[in-house]
């Protein structure tokens, strides 16, 4: 997970310590860890939401962080289509709104005229995309047996 870019699958069966595992090599990265809570109601609202918060807390502040995601945590599966997306390009479409933008502009904007790049919109824009990828490390835990998994 330190690798620029690092992701993880880890396959066993529940109690095989896979959640554990990402614990302790998040500890010992001393990176941040960012699981999401399934709760009665939670619908893809509250999921994009909980994504939007991981990318407005954690990446846009360059932070260094674990997404630690379970199989028994998928309920829909446009959310493993959210999470394919963050794996692929860095975003999840719809998911920043107009309010958050000036957030990004003003943390993002720096990093264009780091790079000597014009601090358009979409210049900021792609380089709070470059954060996401650099800072968000998505670890997915699944059981070979799951439905989730097949």
């Amino acid at each position: 997970i330190r690798q620029p870019g690092g992701n993880a699958l880890l396959l066993g069966v529940g109690g095989s310590g896979r959640s554990s595992l990402t614990r302790l090599a998040v500890h010992m990265a001393e990176y941040d860890l960012y699981q999401i809570e399934i709760s009665k109601g939670y619908d893809r609202n509250k999921w994009h939401e909980n994504l939007r918060e991981m990318f407005m807390t954690k990446a846009l502040k360059n932070i260094p962080t674990v997404f630690l995601y379970s199989d028994t945590q998928i309920l829909m599966e446009s959310m493993l289509e959210d999470v394919n997306n963050i794996l692929n390009s860095g975003e999840v479409p719809n998911l920043i709104q107009k309010e958050d933008m000036e957030d990004i502009y003003k943390e993002c904007k720096n990093d264009c005229l780091d790079k000597e790049i014009e601090p358009t919109p979409l210049n900021v824009y792609a380089q709070f995309i470059i954060r996401v990828r650099k800072n968000i490390h998505v670890v997915m835990c699944m059981s070979p047996g799951s439905e989730q998994f097949r």
